[in-house]
């Protein structure tokens, strides 16, 4: 019964988002309320929530210091430099602009932080975006595919979890796997390139006539040159200590935001003007965030994430056991979609291994295998960076989904065709 119940509301959920008949922040908190409640729990579902609110805090903490930071530094013109340099190396070509994005994503994308990506890539391309009319749908494709294959290094996350899950070396896991990132990779600056065709045609640009759209300009910063040095200095100390994970993320974007702050706005009425100009994005990603912890809440405090995980586990016949490392990759595309990392890989993962290695497959080898769907997963309503991406953007939610679920689809097939030929889990496997 809670199988059924689990699939009503995931059908649910994601019908009422794709025909736009809810907002994804009501829909994030009505339809897990609404279905806990048929499921039987009632005064306990608070309790649920609130669990599931004290999980994204932290994130939730962290994404609103963090787009206070960037925004008010983008204001005091730390970026104007290099939105300069982009342009005039672009020549407002969209080719070259979105190359140019996939190029930066996948350089932030190293630290395996998506929020980091957007923040940092948009605070330098979206006044292109903005300025040359460059869809900001394919920009939003293009830095998802950024940071879903960024995810999967070590520090990322889902690659620690799969290990841990079956138990195994990191290095002996990941290594093999930098072949298949690595066409991945390729294939996202094809995509980069087949949008820019795209947009030329649309926007009637011609390689050979730069004038057909206008020339992008910037004014100057009439701030001093020591602020900008300063800017430069603080956020390079805000990434580094970052990626060396000394201190916690909110706190470290929390003592950056106010620092930044004396730099920068040192008048109270400065700083109260940067708080106003930005609370409205700042307040819509935060909201959706916290909107999402309800439902991740109720989705795994009522059961219903576990008996989901074990039911796409017995639906798969026995005959089928031999090709269980293909299976675990392409489930892991829906799948990761559905649910969280952490119910994927240490819920279902643990028993597709259990069931694979009657067949003799390798738990390291089906570890490999379930992180195809990491490029899907990165558009999974569970994932509160991409709120960011949106909110950033000021696009629909379920637009950009759809705009995207079948670009990333692609890039998780390249992955698993690449998998398949280089980093050893088996099509076929019998014992």
């Amino acid at each position: 019964m809670l199988l059924i119940i689990s699939l009503l509301m995931i059908v649910t959920f994601i019908g009422l988002l794709l025909s736009k008949k809810m907002s994804a922040i009501t829909a994030l908190i009505l339809i897990p309320t609404l279905f806990a409640l048929l499921a039987g729990h009632t005064a306990d579902t608070g309790e649920m929530v609130v669990k599931g609110l004290r999980t994204v805090a932290p994130t939730g903490v962290m994404l609103i210091f963090a787009m206070l930071y960037f925004m008010s530094v983008t204001d005091a013109g730390m970026f104007d430099p290099i939105i300069r340099r982009i342009v005039s190396s672009v020549d407002s070509d969209p080719v070259k602009i979105y190359l140019g994005t996939a190029l930066l994503g996948f350089i932030v994308a190293l630290d395996g932080d998506g929020a980091t990506v957007y923040m940092i890539v948009l605070s330098a391309f979206l006044p292109i975006y903005e300025r040359v009319g460059l869809s900001k749908l394919k920009a939003a494709c293009i830095l998802l595919q950024c940071t879903g294959l960024g995810n999967m290094f070590p520090w990322g996350g889902p690659t620690a979890r799969a290990a841990a899950a079956v138990k195994a070396d990191i290095s002996s896991l990941f290594v093999p796997m930098l072949l298949p990132l690595l066409a991945c990779v390729v294939w996202t600056f094809v995509m980069a390139w087949i949008f820019g065709r795209q947009e030329r045609r649309r926007l009637g640009f011609s390689p050979e006539i730069s004038s057909t759209v206008p020339t992008l300009s910037l004014p100057e910063n009439s701030g001093p040159a020591w602020r900008f040095w300063c800017n430069w200095a603080l956020t390079i100390a805000l990434m580094t200590v970052l990626v060396l994970d000394v201190i916690p993320m909110p706190w470290l974007f929390m003592l950056a935001t106010a620092l930044m702050f004396l730099i920068n706005y040192p008048k109270l009425s400065e700083q109260q003007e940067q708080l106003q100009k930005h609370a409205g994005a700042i307040l819509s990603v935060a909201s959706l965030i916290f909107a999402a912890a309800v439902f991740t809440g109720i989705f795994s405090g009522t059961g219903m994430a576990d008996s989901l995980a074990k039911g796409i586990v017995h639906v798969i016949p026995d005959t089928l056991g031999p090709y269980l490392a293909l299976i675990t990759a392409i489930i892991s595309i829906p799948v990761t979609w559905m649910v969280s990392n952490d119910v994927f890989y240490f819920g279902m993962l643990p028993v597709l291994v259990e069931a694979a290695g009657q067949y003799g497959i390798e738990p390291i080898e089906m570890a490999r295998a379930a992180l195809v769907g990491q490029p899907v997963h990165i558009l999974s309503p569970l994932v509160a960076s991409t709120y960011l991406l949106v909110g950033m953007l000021q696009q629909d939610y379920a637009q950009v989904q759809r705009n995207t679920l079948r670009w990333s689809c692609a890039t998780s097939l390249v992955l698993l065709v690449a998998s398949l030929v280089t980093a050893g889990f088996p099509f076929y496997h019998s014992s």
